[in-house]
């Protein structure tokens, strides 16, 4: 097959690169593992975070984002981010998504280390699945755009050291099949299932970052890694993200003993960014020798939670709990990974023509924490960068005629391939999680290089690859900052560590150029801008 472009990833970044690519008049295929609709923006609760209300502006949504970022914030990234965020969100606004309003006026609220209230929601707290739903529908009017779900991707065709196709399963033929494009336009999400509890769906094993590492590409801060506080911890049900906003909007946190304790830790209180609110948790379930917390809604009127939080009201009430009457048993689980391939801000990689945008990529926006509902606004923003740049700078190239090799040693797959994905889900959970130290870390480095030697299918390759790349760069950095929390290095240490961290295969892991106070991050300097 050939085709103009190949994205693969249907969350917000990935539609929305497609639409770019597709109103220049180029052909895009949409590679999608699950169906097109399955992605972590669908399942994006609290909202997607923007300066447009009269209080806000994007100064303060800049500040806010960078501080969060705990010293590591690219400025440059930031600043495109806010600037740019207000035009694109009214663009979705105009093809048809429904933000929530009052009175016809958009209703904002206001989440973790916001300043001020500035995070659409939409059906309450379905405002990813409403993303999903508008651009679904703007992508099928586009006449050169093709969805193709049920299509897991494996690798990354390479001809001269550029990118210029993918290898998959195709869906129909369920067998191994390539297809040829002039450039190729990482979408894939995040990567929380490499994590034994996570909030994230099942597609997001993170292949997008294995295979453009195996590809060469760069990959940064992989030490980063957030956890979101308040998931659901209740025997028999899935753990079910409770959303930030339910913290925004006067949620409490309580001890087995019903004690309110966020005032021993921080005082944001409840508010503080997701990383202290996290390890907080987990110094309080240390304390009282429970599994879990409580989130305490029931001083909020019930009729406002049911139409605040509809989706969460329902789910918790089939699995028998009241969360306008009774407490809400919560604990942390992985959520968001700040690290991933490194671009510049168009979306380029320092592979040519591979492109990333959204949760895969790092722009160095997030820093070493992302600030609450950033990440919709980056994949929205960013996709649509990645889709123009991708145009620009390949729509002139012609597509060698390459003959590929079929890599048959990855086609055996071991009948072990499950065991090997539940031993790493766990190892990252209990060694390289909230909390972490060099025994645990090394312990589980010497396990994931040991499984590596292994013939694994492409699937568990990738999974045991973004194993090694997360605790690689848990082990290196020897200090805490945002995601990344050492207990043997337990403060943050900007006389030596105020850099990010770079991995590329055949390489050492190595520090980008150090960001001086005030100043926007070289971190690209070696791509074009």
């Amino acid at each position: 097959m050939k085709t103009d472009f190949v994205v693969i990833g249907s969350g917000i970044a990935g539609l929305r690169a497609a639409i770019e690519i597709s109103r220049s008049g180029a052909q895009a295929i949409v590679l999608t593992k699950d169906r097109a609709e399955e992605s972590n923006t669908e399942y994006a609760q609290g909202g997607i975070a923007v300066a447009l209300s009269e209080e806000d502006n994007i100064e303060l949504h800049e500040e806010d984002t960078i501080a969060a970022g705990d010293g590591l914030c690219d400025l440059q990234s930031v600043r495109t981010l806010v600037s740019e965020g207000p035009k694109y969100i009214t663009e979705l606004i105009q093809w048809g998504a429904e933000f929530d309003q009052e009175n016809g006026r958009l209703l904002f609220t206001k989440e973790a280390a916001h300043s001020r209230r500035r995070i659409l929601h939409a059906h309450g707290d379905s405002t990813g699945k409403e993303i999903v739903r508008a651009l679904i529908e703007k992508a099928k009017t586009m006449k050169t755009l093709l969805l193709m779900p049920f299509a897991q991707t494996e690798s990354l065709i390479l001809n001269d050291n550029r990118c210029i196709g993918v290898r998959f399963l195709d869906p129909m033929l369920r067998a191994p099949r390539e297809i040829f494009a002039k450039a190729v336009l990482l979408c894939t999400g995040g990567a929380g299932q490499i994590y034994l509890h996570t909030t994230n769906p099942a597609v997001a094993t993170g292949d997008g970052i294995s295979m453009a590492y195996l590809a060469g590409a760069e990959i940064a801060d992989m030490e980063f890694v957030q956890f979101h506080p308040t998931v659901l911890c209740l025997e028999g049900a899935p753990r079910f993200l409770l959303s930030e906003a339910m913290r925004g909007e006067g949620g409490v946190l309580r001890n087995l003993h019903g004690e309110r304790f966020m005032q021993n830790y921080d005082e944001r209180l409840e508010l503080a960014p997701r990383d202290i609110v996290s390890r907080s948790i987990v110094a309080e379930m240390r304390k009282t020798g429970s599994r879990y917390v409580f989130l305490d809604m029931t001083h909020l009127n019930p009729d406002f939670l049911r139409q605040r939080f509809p989706k969460i009201y329902e789910t918790c009430k089939s699995y028998g709990l009241d969360i306008t009457k009774e407490l809400i048993p919560v604990s942390p689980a992985s959520h968001y990974f700040m690290g991933g391939v490194r671009t510049d801000l168009w979306g380029r990689t320092n592979i040519e023509g591979l492109y990333a945008a959204g949760e895969v990529a790092c722009t160095g926006i997030h820093g070493a924490n992302r600030l609450a509902s950033n990440s919709l606004l980056e994949g929205l923003v960013f996709g649509a960068r990645a889709g123009k740049a991708a145009v620009n700078d390949n729509l002139n190239f012609t597509i060698p005629n390459v003959k590929v090799k079929a890599n048959d040693e990855f086609r055996q797959t071991v009948m072990f391939t499950t065991a090997v994905k539940k031993r790493i889900k766990r190892i990252m959970w209990e060694r390289v999680g909230i909390i972490r130290n060099q025994e645990k870390l090394q312990r589980a480095l010497d396990e994931i290089h040991q499984m590596e030697q292994a013939k694994l299918s492409p699937q568990s390759r990738n999974f045991v690859t973004l194993a090694k790349l997360v605790a690689t760069a848990a082990i290196w950095r020897k200090e805490s900052r945002g995601g990344h929390f050492r207990s043997d290095f337990p403060k943050r240490n900007d006389q030596e560590w105020l850099f990010h961290s770079i991995q590329k295969l055949g390489s050492e892991i190595s520090p980008a150029k150090q960001i001086s106070s005030g100043e926007v991050s070289k971190t690209h300097s070696s791509l074009e801008t």
